[in-house]
């Protein structure tokens, strides 16, 4: 069976409310001693929307992330999923985290460590295998299922990070430097299955990334952070729309563009 009649066995999760901060400023630290981090920021993730978020390194990239899974509560302004205020995480945002490998349980089996978050949900646990199965399925892991996650290369445990936030099915997945530490032929497979997730299934991805390349072939739009404390320096539309090739999209003069401007404002 090939991937797409996989995800033909999963539940549609479709994004179908606008993840956003508004006015939002992170400090750590309280008086005097205080570090303000994120200053004043505006960011809206449309429903099935790829935004991808990049900046220097150490510019609070992460903290932005961890706000929008609601991991992190803002000093000021507000974490918004549609009308409603986070605070706290919520079960339709989902998070795959740039550690995977600790991310995954050890002593658990692949499609146990898939299956694991769903006890909270109430699923029997036949049915939580099943769709374990059919997530990893999804994600080019039929034979996993059994492995422990150190028998798994690197990207193979990726992608079962990927499949359990299948998984629980939320309709906005939030991505942290998510193909850092893959070779570049993993990194472009991986790339390539985020944008055939999101199409199939309907939703809505935030991707942390230093790569500039990456940044602009996945997102729909890159936001760019500068500046201690960080702001949005730039909102950047990539024009390529949900099907992309690494080969000919790369190649297009947009891509060089936007490429160019997102490293000159990264720089300046």
């Amino acid at each position: 069976m090939t991937t797409a009649e996989h995800l033909d066995l999963l539940d549609e999760r479709r994004a179908r409310h606008p993840l956003a901060v508004k006015g939002l400023s992170k400090s750590y630290g309280e008086g005097s001693t205080a570090v303000r981090v994120l200053e004043d920021l505006d960011v809206r993730v449309e429903p099935n929307e790829i935004v991808c978020i990049v900046g220097p390194s150490g510019v609070g990239k992460t903290t932005l992330l961890r706000c929008l899974a609601g991991l992190l509560a803002p000093t000021t302004g507000a974490v918004m999923f549609g009308p409603t205020t986070m605070t706290g995480p919520i079960l339709e945002v989902g998070v795959v985290f740039q550690d995977y490998s600790r991310s995954l349980l050890p002593w658990m089996r692949t499609r146990e460590n898939v299956s694991f978050p769903l006890q909270g949900k109430g699923m029997r646990k036949a049915a939580r295998r099943a769709l374990a199965d059919q997530c990893l399925n999804a994600v080019g892991l039929p034979d996993a299922g059994r492995k422990y996650p150190w028998q798994l290369s690197g990207g193979m445990q990726q992608r079962a990070a990927i499949a359990r936030a299948l998984a629980y099915q939320s309709e906005v997945l939030l991505m942290d430097e998510p193909f850092a530490s893959v070779d570049a032929q993993t990194r472009f497979d991986l790339e390539d299955l985020v944008l055939h997730l999101r199409k199939r299934l309907g939703i809505s991805v935030v991707v942390v990334t230093h790569d500039i390349d990456e940044a602009v072939y996945l997102a729909d739009r890159v936001v760019v952070l500068s500046g201690h404390p960080a702001h949005v320096v730039d909102v950047v539309e990539v024009p390529f729309g949900q099907d992309r090739d690494q080969i000919q999209t790369k190649a297009e003069p947009a891509f060089t563009e936007a490429r160019a401007r997102i490293l000159g404002r990264i720089r300046r």
